[in-house]
């Protein structure tokens, strides 16, 4: 697994990178594929934040801790973390139909628009991202590992846009175009 530690107005010293990297590479008890792990430590007055990403199988499962210490923040975004790849272990199980495709998340984040440019309803953010063929299903899974409401992708079976989308009843819904 490669781990990649960074720090933002924080200096990163080596007994903080060898813990995130020891606490991290309990992980392999989950035997979940993990390829890649990247912390991002910072800081900002008393606030110690640790953002954390894990990329299984093409998945990116974030997390983020922000508490008055940053060893605490280090275990409690390692605590969401373990839930979450146990969540998406379970999940892969049971969904599990025989073929091996992995979800790839390709969101590329862009900046936010000026207002001078806008007429009517403003958006304040656009994001572009790379839209990968996959299943309705895998789609479902893929928007609950990022905790979105939404979910946009192509359809593996027609190459249609579709969208997935947590309704209000708990259950998911599907929008397809209509030809």
């Amino acid at each position: 697994m490669n781990v990649i530690v960074t720090g933002r107005h924080v200096e990163v010293t080596d007994a903080l990178r060898t813990y995130a990297e020891d606490k991290i590479r309990k992980f392999d008890k989950f035997d979940a594929n993990i390829t890649e792990a990247n912390f991002i430590f910072s800081l900002e007055k008393y606030r110690h934040k640790v953002e954390a990403l894990l990329k299984i199988n093409g998945h990116v499962i974030p997390a983020e801790s922000v508490t008055e210490e940053m060893y605490s923040s280090i275990d409690e975004v390692l605590d969401k973390l373990g839930r979450r790849v146990k969540k998406y272990k379970e999940k892969m199980d049971s969904h599990r139909k025989g073929d091996d495709r992995s979800i790839k998340a390709g969101a590329e984040y862009t900046e936010d628009l000026p207002a001078e440019e806008q007429t009517g309803p403003l958006i304040i953010k656009s994001k572009r991202f790379n839209p990968k063929p996959m299943t309705s299903e895998e789609a479902a899974m893929q928007m609950d590992l990022l905790e979105n409401e939404f979910f946009a992708f192509v359809n593996a079976a027609n190459n249609d846009i579709n969208v997935v989308y947590k309704r209000k009843d708990g259950n998911v819904g599907l929008i397809e175009p209509d030809r």
